[in-house]
C-alpha cells in the first residue's frame, strides 16, 4: 500500500475533521447554508488523499477493498452535494412538485452518509486485517 507523505496526511486528516465538523453542525441545525460547504471541502479533500493512497500490489481482496473504498468517498461527495441541495434547494426545479422532491431527494444526503460510513469503516478494518496477515 503507497503511503501518503507528510502533506497527504495533514490534508487527509484536515478533511475527514472537516467531514465530522460540518456533518455534526448541519444536523444540528446551525448554519446549515455554511457547514453543507464546509463537509462538501472536507468529503473532496478525504476522498482525494483517499484515492492518491493506491495499492500496487496484486492481491486480489485489497484491490476490491480500494474499490469499496473509492465508491465510499463518491459516496460523501454526493452526501455533500445532496446536504448543499437541502440548504439552498439546487434541485429543486427539476421535480414537477415539492412531493416528489421530498420524495427522492429532501434529507436523503443522511441515508448516503450512512451508507457510505459502514463502506469505509468495513473496508478500513479488512485492509488492517489483509496486509497484517503478509507481514
Amino acid at each position: 500500500m503507497k503511503q501518503l507523505n507528510r502533506t497527504q496526511s495533514a490534508i487527509f486528516l484536515l478533511g475527514g475533521a472537516l467531514m465530522v465538523i460540518g456533518a455534526g453542525s448541519f444536523s444540528m441545525m446551525w448554519h446549515q447554508p455554511i457547514f453543507c460547504w464546509v463537509f462538501l471541502v472536507g468529503a473532496l479533500l478525504f476522498a482525494a488523499m483517499q484515492t492518491t493512497q493506491a495499492y500496487e500490489g496484486g492481491d486480489i481482496t485489497l484491490r476490491r477493498l480500494k474499490r469499496v473504498q473509492g465508491l465510499a468517498g463518491l459516496m460523501f461527495v454526493l452526501a455533500g452535494m445532496l446536504m448543499a441541495d437541502n440548504a439552498y434547494g439546487f434541485f429543486r426545479p427539476l421535480f414537477a412538485n415539492m412531493v416528489d422532491y421530498c420524495n427522492y431527494v429532501f434529507n436523503k444526503w443522511v441515508a448516503l452518509l450512512l451508507i457510505a460510513v459502514v463502506l469505509e469503516v468495513y473496508s478500513v478494518h479488512r485492509i488492517d486485517r489483509e496486509l497484517s496477515k503478509k507481514s
